[in-house]
């Protein structure tokens, strides 16, 4: 009887060791899915290089294409691609698209946020509300006469993409998104990250965000941040180094 205690006592351990240890294992186990959000005057293509890396690492990664004819419009197309996803996704946003994120990290299916060079609305707060406390240094945003805005393609270069090829962005200037200006004032009704882990890269060359800005917004959510020597679009000239961030994000967020 006592060996047959001893072996039932040894198999129990080691069914309940097992259940442990692989437990864990689901736990440490890094979040697959990386959705990405532009911001406003570009589109999805502009994630390429990032989106490379992470598919090489292993990653599934989505891009979304907002439409920008309003905030909500925007957080529905987000959240209609996070809902697509098998499993727990990490969402990154680039500049407005941080407010975007902001409101559709809320989504049970999200599980930290990643914010590029990007507004980090509080609750009830705006992108615009945001800009008014430091404004940027540039001052290119026009509007159309029917309510949408666009960066004048002359000094798109030297406001919104320094550190890129003059060509590059001279095609970036002629193939800009224009954005329901509406959606600039539009509030965040709750801030994902208030319950959601978060990581932001502060452009510190930045034009089109004041890169104090970056900085008060960062430390306000508690978003482990990194700086780096960039102009407005970080996530093109520095593609490496934010999707080193974003793998970071998904290795550290709790499924």
């Amino acid at each position: 009887m006592k060996a047959v205690s001893k072996y039932g006592f040894m198999a129990a351990a080691i069914v309940a060791s097992t259940a442990f240890f692989g437990t864990a294992a689901a736990i440490a186990a890094p979040v697959k899915n990386i959705v990405l959000v532009h911001g406003y005057f570009a589109d999805g293509s502009g994630w390429q290089n990032v989106a490379r890396i992470l598919t090489h690492d292993g990653y599934n990664v989505a891009v979304v294409q907002e439409p920008e004819t309003s905030f909500a419009d925007d957080v529905k197309a987000t959240t209609r691609v996070v809902d697509a996803q098998s499993g727990p996704s990490i969402l990154v946003g680039h500049s407005y698209g941080g407010a975007v994120i902001t409101e559709a990290g809320n989504d049970a299916k999200v599980a930290g946020l990643v914010y590029v060079a990007a507004f980090e609305p509080d609750s009830g707060e705006s992108a615009m509300d945001l800009a008014k406390k430091m404004p940027s240094a540039s001052t290119a945003i026009k509007a159309t006469a029917d309510g949408f805005l666009y960066l004048d393609p002359a000094h798109f270069h030297a406001d919104f993409a320094a550190d890129l090829p003059a060509a590059e962005a001279e095609f970036m200037a002629r193939s800009q998104v224009m954005p329901a200006a509406a959606s600039f004032g539009t509030p965040v009704s709750a801030a994902a990250w208030k319950t959601k882990p978060s990581w932001a890269v502060v452009a510190t060359a930045d034009r089109a965000i004041n890169p104090d800005l970056e900085r008060f917004m960062t430390k306000r959510a508690g978003s482990t941040t990194i700086e780096l020597d960039s102009s407005h679009v970080a996530y093109m000239s520095h593609p490496k180094e934010v999707a080193k961030l974003i793998e970071q994000a998904a290795q550290k967020s709790p499924q």
